[in-house]
């Protein structure tokens, strides 16, 4: 019902940009809030950014300062600028949607099929 389409992912040395982006389709009336987790090898996926249907944004501290989280509401898509890039910030980038009202009803925590960032050092 809900589907998440990420691009933008990519391999970039240590200090530079990217920006990954995600857009949401079905048949959807309202999503609340979206963010963006990474997993890295051996690691568990972990929160990077949050952004609510408001505006309110959340950020690991990992990520403050570097990172910016923007979502579009009208094109239903989130964005993830990632500045100062460093080699831990290697990892599967995944989108999220959560609470997300369809023509079905709520569906509750919707994840995209991940895009790969590898910031080389």
């Amino acid at each position: 019902q809900v589907q998440l389409v990420e691009s933008g992912g990519g391999l970039v040395q240590a200090g530079e940009s990217l920006r990954v982006s995600c857009a949401a389709s079905g048949r959807i009336f309202k999503i609340n809030a979206m963010g963006w987790y990474r997993q890295a090898p051996g690691k568990q996926r972990e929160l990077v950014a949050t952004i609510t249907s408001g505006g309110s944004t959340n950020y690991a501290d990992s990520v403050k300062g570097r990172f910016t989280i923007s979502r579009d509401s009208a094109k239903r898509t989130v964005y993830l600028q990632m500045n100062s890039l460093k080699p831990e910030d290697t990892a599967v980038y995944y989108c999220n949607a959560d609470k997300v009202l369809t023509s079905n009803g709520y569906v509750y925590t919707n994840w995209g099929q991940g895009t790969q960032v590898t910031v080389s050092s």
